[in-house]
């Protein structure tokens, strides 16, 4: 037997499963076993995205002692757009990227 945990994490509330489950366990099969869909119905295990320790990861793979199966899901903003908004309203506050000025000096 090994210890796998599945987890799923929203703006407001996360949940860490940890069980216990045969060797050799695909990340599909613990994501069932451990019951999350249950407690969150509108994860489709067809087409949500999943990672091991922050790396993605197929439904396929074996997992080992320990692992950590995490259940992605889509961002809420596009952390692109969001640099490029934060760059405009710096430009137009005047903030970053223009002329430097130097201290004067008081006699």
């Amino acid at each position: 037997m090994i210890t796998v945990e599945v987890v799923y994490a929203l703006p407001k509330e996360q949940t860490l499963l940890s069980f216990n489950a045969e060797e050799g366990i695909r990340v599909k099969d613990a994501i069932i076993q451990s019951g999350i869909l249950e407690q969150y119905p509108e994860l489709d295990l067809e087409k949500m995205d999943v990672g091991i320790f922050g790396k993605r990861t197929a439904m396929k793979i074996p997992l080992r002692d320990k692992d950590r199966v995490e259940i992605y899901r889509p961002l809420l903003a596009d952390p692109k757009e969001i640099r490029k908004r934060r760059a405009a309203e710096g430009k137009r506050m005047g903030k970053g990227g223009g002329a430097m000025t130097k201290n004067k000096k008081k006699d």
